[in-house]
């Protein structure tokens, strides 16, 4: 019986040339991250299931991948009528594998609070699991990262994030980028507006759909939620606000409306002193953002280019770490998601052209004698920093051009009797097919 070769749906393997041109965004995130002081930091994929639970929303938690306990857990369980799946998964699974990386961080920062400074800035590039179903820029098994400062309340934080993601984008040259904000206090002040504070997560979660399934569906969700059909006058009158100051007459007399605008002013104010370089700052009063922590600012990344949602994401929460014990430490971060990033990058065709070849230089094989010879100009090469292989058979010519032409690589070096004799190398640039002879200092200048 054959093995069933199939990776699981919503997971990848990635080719060499796949993991280059990713390698090329997480160099240049995690180079953007230190330039702003942000220190590297890891947590296991698995946590423990209550870790994860009840942080995400009812919606979230679902989509969280339980691990089975080891050994025979079933001969410890007592099944009756009243069992139920819920009860069950409760009994058979005790850990899982992290939704995202800032519950995690949260319980880090439980964890070794003696041992870090606050406040704490740190970065974290790892992958994360969610069972969402597969489609194009969503998958089960993705990267995600995310810088976060966390044990300062200060705005400047948030200012800071926006610079780090505008640094980001604009290093990765995509053009046409808007970093859209919100405000979760605005957002409830709406919502107890609508009297639906009581609804507040389900009704987070049914707008944070708009873009996915328009006004008027969201509308239908919210009246079956309980909401009065009058009320959604008022949801009307605030998407309808262009412009913070329209937002604040709306929300006269709500003291965490205003609490929420006075932020959002001074965020966008000082954002609009520092020109942002490849995107644009804009308020949306659609943007929920359907996680539970959530409890001040609150933005999304998204390509005008390419619809794929959000590219990046994230936000302020004020009571995170309290669920672990450690009350009063607010923190705020953003989610930078390397998958839609490199579906973006590609669909636009941004990545640079030389990134993909393993080798820029490779050694012809004409024998023994030759590839003994070509050992020590390797060497050369290589310590100075130049990627380069001697082809490991002397196969015939045309196999061994092949090889380096199906590999991209840009020249191929011919060593035979007579380059042993003068010292001079003969060199073939593949893309141009030109040939020259130079010795190896020579070849490594014009490399470098």
């Amino acid at each position: 019986m054959k093995a069933n070769v199939q990776i699981p749906k919503g997971t990848r393997d990635f080719t060499s040339k796949v993991m280059f041109r990713r390698n090329y965004i997480f160099k240049i995130v995690k180079s953007c991250f230190e330039r702003y002081g942000y220190g590297p930091i890891e947590t296991p994929a698995m946590e423990n299931i209550e870790t994860l639970t009840g942080k995400y929303g009812q919606e979230g938690d679902r989509l969280i991948f339980k691990i089975l306990n080891s050994g025979d857990f079933l001969s410890k369980l007592n099944l009756d009528n009243e069992t139920t799946s819920k009860s069950l998964s409760r009994a058979i699974a005790s850990k899982a594998l992290r939704y995202d990386l800032t519950v995690p961080f949260a319980r880090f920062v439980v964890n070794n609070k003696n041992e870090i400074t606050f406040p704490f800035k740190r970065y974290q590039m790892q992958n994360v699991w969610r069972a969402d179903r597969p489609q194009k820029g969503r998958f089960r098994e993705f990267y995600q990262c995310d810088a976060d400062v966390i044990g300062s309340k200060s705005l400047l934080n948030e200012i800071e994030l926006i610079q780090l993601c505008d640094d980001i984008i604009s290093a990765l040259d995509i053009p046409n980028v808007k970093i859209l904000i919100n405000n979760r206090k605005i957002l409830a002040a709406m919502i107890d507006m609508m009297s639906a504070s009581n609804s507040f997560d389900e009704f987070v979660i049914i707008l944070d759909k708009i873009d996915k399934i328009g006004l008027d569906n969201v509308k239908k969700e919210l009246v079956k939620l309980g909401i009065d059909n009058n009320k959604l006058k008022i949801l009307d009158s605030f998407l309808n606000t262009s412009s913070v100051d329209e937002l604040s007459n709306l929300l006269q007399g709500s003291d965490l409306g205003g609490e929420g605008v006075d932020e959002l002013r001074f965020i966008m104010k000082n954002i609009d002193k520092l020109s942002l370089k490849n995107s644009q700052l804009e308020f949306d009063i659609s943007l929920a953002r359907g996680l539970n922590y959530y409890t001040g600012s609150i933005f999304e990344v998204k390509s005008n280019d390419v619809k794929i949602g959000s590219i990046a994401g994230g936000g302020r929460y004020d009571d995170l770490t309290s669920i672990f014990g450690l009350d009063d430490v607010s923190g705020v971060g953003i989610s930078f998601g390397i998958d839609r990033i490199y579906l973006v990058m590609e669909e636009l065709d941004l990545f640079p052209k030389d990134i993909d070849m393993s080798s820029k230089v490779m050694f012809v094989n004409f024998g023994e004698t030759e590839s003994s010879y070509c050992l020590t100009l390797l060497k050369q090469l290589r310590e100075n920093n130049i990627s380069s292989e001697l082809y490991p058979s002397s196969d015939k010519i045309k196999k061994q051009m092949n090889y380096a032409n199906n590999k991209g690589i840009q020249f191929v070096v011919m060593i035979g009797e007579d380059e042993i004799e003068s010292g001079l190398l003969t060199i073939k640039d593949m893309s141009t097919g030109d040939q020259d002879k130079m010795n190896i200092s020579e070849f490594i200048k014009k490399l470098s």
